[in-house]
């Protein structure tokens, strides 16, 4: 059995599907945009069975991309979640053939509310077309499973009509990436927008010594700090320097080597520093990437020291 000809033959007449339902968009997709827009209240999404799941999905992508939205199931809604639906919301509710038992049974209660009902069927003349304001149709010529039985295509269909419905609000809205990762603080957008030097600097236990420290004293202490590195700064605590263990191990190959010595003899004098710990940490990444280093030290305007900020520490977090 050829099994690369089946998965490409399904993709295929899913595909064909999408195409189809491309060239047959009509006004009532734009109605029910703009119904959602003029909503003052939340774009509920109902239906059951596969219906169901789409419907779940759908408003995940809803409430992520700026329209208040949540999935209410059927079954829950006749026991008593019909009270979470007002005369200021939407219902968006989905069920390919129209017919489904458990949706059925709350439509009138929710026209008794007066909420305007979206429907997503193949058959307007079905009880959830009937009862609906606006029909999206959601037909499909074939399944892709081999019976023409298991939502296939109809079910790739509704989801690729929700991402269409939620693409055209956002566009409505305006909606931008500052907006969407407001919404995601915790995933990559979020933190590249939002994570700021601040909140990812260590400004505790930092490995600073004095610019008479001998060589072999800042040894110790770059083992203390655990972060590669002491701070060579003055009495009042402002950046003179930096020595890294790679500056140690450099020295070592001279021939006046001395544990002796200043460790300043061995010091980056120039070190790269920021002066505004409210820096996105994005762009502090840039710049070590840049500057091929390790770690940033952050000061205030008199160069004292503030804390620093390792790439370590930038890519645990996921700063990217």
């Amino acid at each position: 059995m050829n099994y690369k000809e089946i998965a490409q033959q399904t993709l295929q007449i899913e595909a064909q599907t999408l195409l189809d339902s491309a060239k047959n968009i009509d006004d009532v997709f734009d109605k029910a945009v703009e119904m959602v827009l003029a909503c003052k209240g939340k774009l509920i999404v109902t239906g059951v069975g596969k219906s169901g799941l789409i419907g779940a999905k759908m408003a995940a992508t809803f409430a992520s991309t700026g329209t208040p939205s949540f999935f209410l199931h059927p079954t829950e809604a006749l026991h008593g979640d019909l009270g979470m639906i007002g005369k200021e919301d939407v219902v968006l509710a989905i069920s390919y053939s129209g017919e489904s038992e458990e949706l059925s049974s709350i439509l009138p209660h929710i026209k008794r509310f007066g909420t305007p009902i979206i429907g997503m069927t193949r058959d307007k003349t079905s009880t959830l077309g009937s009862y609906s304001d606006l029909v999206i149709d959601v037909v499909v010529q074939k399944e892709a499973c081999p019976l023409n039985i298991a939502p296939t295509s109809s079910t790739t269909l509704t989801l690729a009509l929700g991402d269409a419905l939620a693409v055209c609000l956002m566009r409505a809205k305006n909606f931008q990436k500052s907006d969407f990762a407001s919404f995601h603080p915790g995933g990559a957008l979020g933190k590249k927008l939002f994570v700021k030097v601040k909140d990812l600097m260590r400004t505790k236990d930092l490995p600073l010594i004095g610019a008479q420290t001998k060589v072999k004293d800042a040894i110790v202490k770059i083992s203390e700090g655990r972060i590669g590195t002491v701070l060579v700064v003055d009495e009042d605590e402002r950046l003179l320097a930096l020595v890294s263990d790679g500056d140690i191990r450099r020295a070592l190959m001279s021939e006046d080597f001395s544990l002796e010595e200043s460790v300043l003899k061995y010091a980056t004098l120039s070190p790269k520093t920021i002066a505004d710990e409210n820096l996105l940490a994005s762009e502090a990444l840039v710049m070590i990437e840049e500057k091929k280093i390790q770690l940033l030290v952050v000061t205030d305007s008199q160069k004292r020291v503030q804390g620093v900020l390792h790439i370590h520490t930038l890519i645990e977090k996921g700063i990217s």
